[in-house]
C-alpha cells in the first residue's frame, strides 16, 4: 500500500510503498477512504513538538473501513466504518485514566505522531480507541475527528457564553460556530487581518460579525476560543472578554505568549487550555453532530498532494478544511446487514 511519509522534520513528505503486519490482538487493519489535514500535522512537519521519531505517516483525522481484526476484536467486524481519531493509547490505570481525564495520561501515544496515520491507503489501529461512523461522503466526516471534536472539548470549556468570539476561522472554528448557533449563541469571527475570504465565510456561517484579529470588538465577548495557534491573540483576546470572561487555547502547539499587563487578567477573567480528546468526546460530538446536521466544508486533493495540502492550510488558503481521498478502498468488504 502507499504512504506519504515524513523522512525528517521539514522535509517534503515522501510517497513510499509499504506493507502492514496482520492486526494484533486489539487491532484493526484499516482501509483508508479519507484523511483530513489538520493544523496540528503541520506542527509534526514542522518539528515543533517533541520526541518525533521518522519517518512517520502523519495523519489524525481517518475515515476507513476495517479490513481484518485482530483475535481480540469484538467491537468491530470487517466491513465496518469507523474512525481514528488523535488519541491513539492510553495506560488505563493511572489517576488521569481512572477520573475520565485519559487526555492527560503521560503514557497516550498519537495518531499520526507518535504512532503512523492515515496519510495511507491502509493503517492499523487499536480498535478500543476507534470511533463507529455513519454512512455517507468520507470527506465531510473526516474533519469531526479533530476539528470537531478539539473544537467541541474548547467550547464546553468556554462555558456559558452568549457572546463567543473564535480567533481562527478554519476547520474547527467553522464547525463549532454551526454548535454555538444551535445553542442560540452569538458567533463573532476574528481571522487573519485583511482575510475578506474568511470573513465572507464565517458571516455565511451565521457568524454575527468578522473582522481581523487585529480590530476591536464590536461587543465585549463572555468567552473566546482560540484556534489560531498565535500566543499574541491571548493578551488580544483577554482584553475583548468581560469581566469573568474565559479564554480557551484549542491548539497543541502555540507561539509563545509575550508579556501583558495583569489588568488584562484582573476581572476574574480566566485563560485555560486543552489537550487532546478522551473516547467520552468523540461519542458525545459525533452523536452531537448527526443530531444537529453539522455540514463541513471540504476542499478534496488526492493522497499525493499532501504536500500542496500542508502548504494551503499554512498559508490560510483553504475554505473549511482539506482531506486526502484514497482512490479507492475499493477493496475492502462492504458493510453487511447485523443479524
Amino acid at each position: 500500500m502507499k504512504a506519504m511519509r515524513l523522512m525528517a522534520p521539514g522535509a517534503p513528505l515522501v510517497a513510499v510503498e509499504l506493507s502492514l503486519p496482520a492486526p494484533r490482538e486489539h487491532e484493526l487493519r484499516i482501509a483508508v477512504e479519507a484523511c483530513g489535514v489538520c493544523r496540528t500535522d503541520l506542527h509534526v512537519y514542522d518539528g515543533e513538538l517533541p520526541d518525533i521519531h521518522c519517518p512517520l505517516t502523519p495523519g489524525h483525522e481517518v475515515v476507513g473501513r476495517v479490513a481484518e481484526v485482530g483475535a481480540a476484536v469484538t467491537r468491530f467486524r470487517p466491513g465496518d466504518r469507523v474512525g481514528v481519531p488523535w488519541l491513539a493509547y492510553t495506560c488505563g490505570e493511572c489517576a488521569y485514566c481512572r477520573s475520565g481525564r485519559e487526555n492527560l495520561c503521560r503514557e497516550a501515544r498519537f495518531t499520526g505522531y507518535t504512532y503512523d496515520g492515515g496519510y495511507a491507503e491502509e493503517l492499523t489501529a487499536d480498535s478500543r480507541y476507534c470511533l463507529p461512523l455513519p454512512e455517507g461522503p468520507a470527506a465531510e466526516l473526516a474533519p469531526l475527528l479533530c476539528a470537531g471534536l478539539i473544537g467541541y472539548r474548547a467550547y464546553r470549556a468556554a462555558g456559558v457564553a452568549p457572546t463567543l468570539g473564535l480567533y481562527g476561522f478554519g476547520a474547527a472554528a467553522h464547525l463549532i460556530a454551526q454548535v454555538a448557533q444551535h445553542e442560540g449563541r452569538r458567533v463573532l469571527a476574528f481571522t487573519r487581518p485583511g482575510d475578506s475570504q474568511a470573513q465572507g465565510f464565517a458571516r455565511s456561517l451565521g457568524a454575527t460579525w468578522a473582522g481581523g484579529s487585529d480590530e476591536r470588538a464590536p461587543e465585549p465577548l463572555d468567552a473566546a476560543i482560540l484556534f489560531a495557534p498565535v500566543g499574541a491573540l491571548i493578551p488580544a483576546a483577554l482584553a475583548a472578554v468581560r469581566p469573568g470572561g474565559r479564554v480557551v487555547c484549542a491548539g497543541i502547539h502555540m507561539s509563545d505568549v509575550p508579556a501583558f499587563p495583569y489588568s488584562l487578567l484582573w476581572g476574574e477573567r480566566s485563560i485555560a487550555s486543552v489537550a487532546n480528546l478522551t473516547r467520552r468526546d468523540g461519542e458525545e460530538f459525533l452523536a452531537l453532530a448527526a443530531r444537529l446536521g453539522l455540514k463541513c466544508t471540504v476542499e478534496r486533493l488526492a493522497l499525493e498532494d499532501a504536500n500542496r495540502a500542508l502548504e494551503r492550510l499554512r498559508t490560510g488558503e483553504l475554505t473549511g478544511a482539506a482531506v486526502l481521498e484514497m482512490p479507492a478502498a475499493a477493496s475492502v468488504a462492504t458493510p453487511r446487514a447485523r443479524p
